[in-house]
């Protein structure tokens, strides 16, 4: 058989072996399969979700809105003044408040959080996660930015859309 017929696995000095699926029992109930649509449900239950107006209100109280949704969301659609940003990577890490990796500002004190992401599905799973931290209140937006949006509450515009400075500031611009 001519070499480039061969597997890329095939002839380099051993066997090619097929991969072998390890099917183990479930440790616990917890650990059986589920679907999507379980765990959020699941995710759900432990939170007490706000519309985007209670979100607003909550922020106007104290309370800290901290937006997962990408780069590329946020460049397409705008900015919520006053936002947090974390990206969902790292989310954990900044708001576990026994982390080396913390955001001391999200972490110090007792204020809730409210996470918030594109459609309000990300955001569910990612509260019922730090909720287990157990530190502080933590919930997310029902409908996301999207609805947020909707509702016509504070958005800076994308950056595509934002007028941009010719002139450096303070410098008045010149009109033809």
């Amino acid at each position: 058989m001519p070499i480039a017929a061969r597997s890329s696995l095939e002839g380099v000095g051993s066997p090619v072996r097929k991969a072998s699926i390890v099917h183990r029992a479930p440790a616990s109930p917890q650990d059986a399969p589920t679907t999507v649509e379980q765990l959020l449900a699941a995710a759900r239950s432990t939170l007490q979700r706000l519309s985007p107006e209670a979100a607003h209100a909550a922020v106007r109280d104290g309370a800290h809105l901290v937006d997962i949704r990408s780069d590329t969301q946020r460049l397409a659609d705008g900015l919520i003044p006053g936002a947090h940003v974390v990206a969902r990577n790292v989310l954990e890490w900044r708001l576990d408040p026994a982390c080396p990796y913390r955001d001391t500002e999200l972490t110090r004190g007792n204020r809730l959080l409210v996470l918030i992401c594109d459609e309000g599905f990300q955001s569910s799973l990612a509260a019922a996660t730090v909720q287990r931290f157990g530190s502080r209140a933590v919930t997310d937006v029902i409908g996301g930015f999207r609805a947020w949006q909707a509702a016509g509450l504070p958005v800076l515009p994308p950056r595509s859309s934002r007028r941009r400075r010719t002139v450096p500031p303070g410098l008045p611009e010149r009109r033809p």
